[in-house]
């Protein structure tokens, strides 16, 4: 068989192709890459961990002998000379530069590439990178370094499985190993090579399993609601059922995708490992930037909640404006800024979305969002804690729906009737903490209530109940005061007829706190009267604290 040569100084060689390619995955793209760009129907990528081997073969066009040593070979031969961006097949050309064949060096010790046309016998050969290593550090030039001829066997095996035309790339003693299971390579191909938006007759194998979008069903299980960027025809979001799903009109049309959130962080961390799904941008169906959002960092908690996919397919075109490592997108490019700008418009209206929706489903919402109070918020997110107790479980689907749309009937009662006792609370105990710093004294006829009527009034409650164990934590004389008792002690005493005192506006709280204190439901006028009369009662405490 024909030896051949790589047209390029093989220390260049070196820089741009083993020391640029960091991750298995991105060497796995450039593969499946080649095959989309030689127009393969299917993709057939076998992974042995204990033999760290990867072989990726596929059925596509194929190369004779001139374009294996004079497009695979040249580094730097880019498919779309004169213009041409697509395949024969109508695909767009996700190869540019030429350089991402180097890619294929960085991972193992020994790469064979086995190859052919329907016209042509199979051609190949064999990068030892030992050898490799060798004619760099000799200064040997690309013309005096030969790829290995494949064995005769080698050829003869694969001539067989690769049929009438098609490549297959064999990777032997790979660097690292490959430390991921299976599983998880299958998820992360699933994520990142969305081919089929393009060309639905693309198909990739792993072990000879089908890769399809069922690989992220458990994700798809967890996601709450979704938020569709213009129009985008995607089978993980069409027909699905989300609790909620809304489409954002972009100013630019040709921005498509996706932005789903989940029940908790957790969900979107890809299990058995550190890494977790993000918002991460395509280009021809291919991932070219991970954790796209980090380009404009909001600092909001549902930030850790998002994951999805944006599709921009307007970045390949003429000018190159990926990164050398093929990785990212220049980050100061125009068309990626207004990109960023279109997203950042998305992300505004997914973080008011998503703090109401969660807040309608019981759950915790982005405590920094100021359209509804701190004091608000706390209440909702203490009486979602509370109901959870009370919820049937999911296996008893008629109750639990029953017993919702209860709790739904009471839910913003619960949180105001909370809030409202958190104040009432908080109000009687520092006044109470007010009259005894200040010494002053009960008045004869209350003292004569407590001492003649509340305090047995209690007592004989406590023996009906046959306990005998204290209730009060200060069982002092005021803790048997309400306000409107407390309010006639702290109140000034100097002419509170012609004055708004403290003890008037709590003559009219305390019918509306009684009703309160025995978990009534409030009608929409007391609730009104309640608010309005508190921020009274606060301001005047608050203006006696201050004399403390």
């Amino acid at each position: 068989m024909k030896q051949y040569n790589f047209n390029i100084s093989l220390s260049i060689l070196n820089h741009l192709g083993r020391n640029l390619y960091r991750s298995f995955i991105t060497v796995l793209g450039e593969a499946i890459s080649n095959s989309w760009d030689a127009d393969a129907r299917n993709v057939y990528i076998t992974i042995d961990r204990e033999a760290k081997l990867l072989i990726v073969r596929d059925d596509g066009n194929g190369m004779n002998e001139d374009d294996f040593q004079n497009k695979f070979l040249k580094i730097g031969y880019s498919k779309r000379k004169d213009n041409k961006t697509h395949t024969d097949n109508g695909r767009p050309f996700i190869g540019r530069k030429g350089i991402g064949k180097l890619a294929l060096l960085s991972c193992a010790q020994k790469i064979t590439v086995l190859t052919k046309t329907d016209e042509s016998t199979i051609v190949g050969g064999v990068i030892d990178n030992s050898g490799l290593d060798k004619a760099i550090k000799d200064d040997i030039s690309s013309n005096e370094y030969s790829l290995e001829v494949p064995e005769e066997t080698l050829l003869a095996s694969y001539d067989k499985i690769i049929g009438e035309k098609g490549t297959v790339i064999i990777f032997e003693d790979l660097k690292d190993g490959i430390r991921n299971r299976i599983e998880y390579i299958v998820k992360l191909v699933a994520l990142y090579f969305r081919f089929s938006l393009k060309d639905t007759s693309f198909n990739i194998f792993i072990n000879n399993n089908l890769v399809t979008i069922k690989e992220l069903d458990d994700i798809k299980q967890k996601t709450q609601f979704v938020w569709i960027l213009n129009e985008i025809d995607d089978p993980y979001i069409n027909d699905s059922e989300f609790k909620k799903k809304k489409t954002i009109t972009l100013a630019n049309n040709n921005v498509k995708g996706f932005i789903a959130s989940v029940e908790t962080p957790s969900d979107i961390k890809i299990r058995g490992t550190e890494e977790k799904i993000t918002i991460d941008l395509f280009v021809n169906g291919r991932l070219r930037e991970k954790d796209i959002l980090r380009h404009i960092p909001t600092a909001r908690i549902v930030e850790s909640y998002l994951y999805g996919q944006i599709h921009f397919d307007d970045l390949d075109d003429e000018s190159d404006r990926f990164t050398s490592s093929r990785e990212g997108v220049v980050p100061d490019d125009p068309k990626f800024k207004d990109l960023l700008n279109n997203l950042e418009t998305a992300i505004k209206t997914v973080i008011n979305d998503w703090d109401v929706w969660r807040l309608e489903i019981n759950q915790d919402g982005d405590s920094e969002n100021p359209r509804i109070t701190k004091k608000q918020r706390k209440s909702k997110e203490l009486v979602n804690v509370v109901v959870e107790d009370f919820i049937p479980p999911k296996d008893n689907d008629t109750s639990r729906k029953k017993v919702e749309g209860w709790v739904k009937n009471i839910q913003e009662d619960a949180e105001f009737n909370l809030t409202s006792y958190g104040e009432c609370f908080i109000s009687e105990n520092l006044l109470r903490q007010y009259i005894s710093e200040k010494k002053i004294a009960i008045p004869q006829g209350i003292q004569n209530q407590i001492d003649n009527e509340w305090k047995p009034k209690a007592n004989a409650a406590k023996q009906r109940a046959n306990i005998n164990f204290d209730i009060r934590e200060n069982d002092s004389d005021l803790s048997y005061l309400d306000m409107d008792r407390l309010a006639s002690i702290a109140d000034d005493e100097t002419d509170k007829i012609k004055k708004a005192t403290l003890q008037r506006d709590a003559t009219e709280y305390k019918p509306i706190r009684d009703a309160l204190a025995h978990t009534s439901r409030l009608t929409a006028i007391a609730k009104s009267r309640l608010n309005i009369t508190y921020e009274n009662i606060k301001a005047r405490i608050i203006g006696l604290l201050n004399k403390a």
